[in-house]
């Protein structure tokens, strides 16, 4: 009878999905995704202005055009949320008051990293894009530097 009951319950009000790393003690942290994603950025903000824009006359190839313009917004806007939220998990889950004693500009250099990502989706700029992999890089040897590894910078582009 009560397992009738519970069904009835959850079958009435199903519980939402939910996500998170890490509310738990994983202990599994590693900025190597924000550095992919930043690399993302870049790599779509040099391609959309690498882009050249078609004649007016030629309807087919500004379709074309306007078609890869979008979707490499799309990837660019998508990657530069990404990122950020992969800072704020680090930021907020990982970094704790004794790695501000050692980095007391810590929590500036992850704001600045957090508004590099918006400014990198508000605009197509290849200074925010290479001062987003600067802040990801001095992110990256901080983190690295906390659990006593020298883990080498590297790009995948």
């Amino acid at each position: 009878m009560l397992k009738q009951i519970s069904h009835l319950i959850k079958s009435n009000r199903p519980s939402e999905t939910v996500y998170a790393h890490c509310d738990g003690p994983c202990g599994v942290y590693d900025p190597s995704s924000i550095r992919v994603a930043a690399e993302a950025v870049v790599s779509m903000t040099k391609k959309i202005l690498a882009l050249e824009v078609p004649s007016a006359g030629d309807a087919k190839a500004m379709a074309a055009y306007q078609n890869t313009v979008a979707r490499y917004v799309a990837i660019k806007e998508e990657q530069a949320h990404l990122a950020k939220t992969e800072m704020l998990v680090l930021w907020t889950d990982y970094f704790k008051p004794v790695h501000l004693e050692k980095y007391p500009d810590l929590h500036d250099t992850f704001w600045k990293a957090t508004k590099l990502c918006s400014a990198c989706k508000v605009e197509v700029s290849e200074t925010h894009a290479a001062e987003l992999m600067e802040a990801v890089e001095k992110i990256h040897n901080i983190f690295w530097s906390t659990k006593g590894r020298d883990v080498s910078w590297y790009t995948a582009s």
